[in-house]
């Protein structure tokens, strides 16, 4: 399956398999766009992203970590 910006739950979950230690809290958004893009199945157009989509990605990554 690929990933596009519009999946913020399954990148958020692939970011947490990714980076089981890192704390989103403490992740830049120019790193976080990077590791986007650097996901296995990520396939889209790296200058799509916006603040909204990285906000999105990076709330639900939270979310997920605190569990």
């Amino acid at each position: 399956m690929s990933l596009r910006w519009t999946d913020s739950q399954d990148i958020a979950l692939d970011l947490l398999d990714a980076y089981p230690d890192t704390d989103p809290k403490t992740v830049r958004f120019t790193d976080l766009h990077r590791w986007i893009c650097e996901l296995e199945n990520f396939d889209d157009d790296p200058n799509a992203s916006n603040e909204q989509v990285l906000e999105a990605v990076i709330m639900i990554w939270m979310d997920e970590f605190d569990d």
